[in-house]
């Protein structure tokens, strides 16, 4: 089903930092992603290809803070059937397109918008 909040992600200026602060503090692992300034942020029981092995976490990403996205706080991603159609929505709602559709690899589609309060989110697409 979509619309359910399925990540987060961390806006860091300091990389290492960063990582090392969630994993001593919450024994999370974080994995680096070559040339995205991005690291994966695993809360929690995890397969590779599946996500969460068990109910009532998700896992997260964090992110190098940078001109496009020069936020401070953290950010929730929403799951779509596509991220297209619901930045339409966003935007005939109120809210505006930051990122349009972007391709992840070959996992999927992100995009991301602000909503009427100017609260930065991002959406999913599975591929």
């Amino acid at each position: 089903m979509s619309g359910k909040v399925v990540h987060f992600e961390i806006p860091f200026d300091d990389g290492d930092r960063a990582r090392a602060f969630y994993g001593r503090t919450f024994g999370w692992q974080t994995v680096p992603v070559p040339g995205m300034g991005y690291a994966m942020a695993i809360t929690g029981p995890s397969d590779p290809a599946e996500g969460p092995s068990e109910p009532k976490f998700i896992n997260g990403g964090m992110f190098q803070r940078n001109e496009q996205f020069p936020v401070k706080a953290p950010n929730v991603v929403i799951d779509v059937p596509d991220v297209d159609e619901a930045l339409r929505r966003v935007e005939a709602a109120g809210g505006s397109t930051v990122v349009g559709r972007t391709p992840v690899g070959d996992m999927g589609f992100t995009g991301y918008f602000t909503d009427t309060e100017g609260n930065l989110l991002g959406l999913w697409e599975s591929t």
